[in-house]
């Protein structure tokens, strides 16, 4: 069994409150969820509002699998929402858990 373990930092630009960040976060997790069969939560920043760090994770008997499918989480994020800024991210793959 091989786990993925994607973290992201976003810098939201647009957000003026925790209620305008909460709803854009919404979007984003639900989307990904739906889309790419992954767990997702906001795990660090819940007080700041223009700032957010997402925990992502993926399991699959396969390495090559796991990695495909954050990486195409993290293009998704780029290229869907183009108003969020990618302020950092990093991938961690546990092979044979």
């Amino acid at each position: 069994m091989n786990t993925g373990i994607c973290k992201v930092k976003l810098h939201l630009r647009e957000s003026q409150s925790l209620k305008d960040k909460r709803r854009i976060l919404k979007s984003i997790v639900s989307r990904l969820r739906n889309q790419y069969n992954v767990s997702i939560a906001e795990v660090d920043d819940q007080d700041l509002w223009q700032l957010a760090t997402l925990g992502v994770t993926c399991v699959s008997n396969h390495n090559q699998h796991v990695d495909e499918t954050l990486s195409k989480v993290m293009n998704f994020i780029v290229h869907n929402y183009p108003d969020l800024e990618v302020v950092d991210h990093e991938i961690e793959i546990l092979r044979g858990l």
